[in-house]
């Protein structure tokens, strides 16, 4: 089931519950990603520009498990109950998105 099918079928992704929350998180990840730039434009100390880039990529990795778990929980489960190709779909996409973040 592609994106487009899923929604079709009247899906609603897993994370809408907590779009807002999930915004906010990215926005603050995107004022820190600033806020490195700005260390590094006034040549600030390597390792507070590392320590920053380590903050943020660890509130990036927050929300990228909390967007899996909300996909575990709601688009494969879905999938899951429909059974056949629909379920062995998403559950080899979520496999390939853990293989990715695990990569990163």
């Amino acid at each position: 089931m592609s994106v487009d099918e899923c929604e079709m079928h009247g899906h609603h992704h897993g994370y809408l519950n907590d779009k807002d929350a999930y915004l906010s998180r990215l926005r603050r990840v995107e004022g820190q990603v600033r806020g490195i730039a700005r260390m590094v434009e006034d040549e600030k100390y390597c390792i507070d520009v590392l320590t920053q880039i380590s903050a943020a990529t660890s509130a990036l990795q927050s929300v990228a498990l909390g967007l899996l778990d909300d996909h575990m929980n709601s688009c494969v489960l879905d999938a899951a109950k429909q059974g056949d190709d629909a379920a062995k779909q998403k559950l080899d996409e979520a496999s390939k998105a853990i293989a990715r973040l695990v990569r990163s």
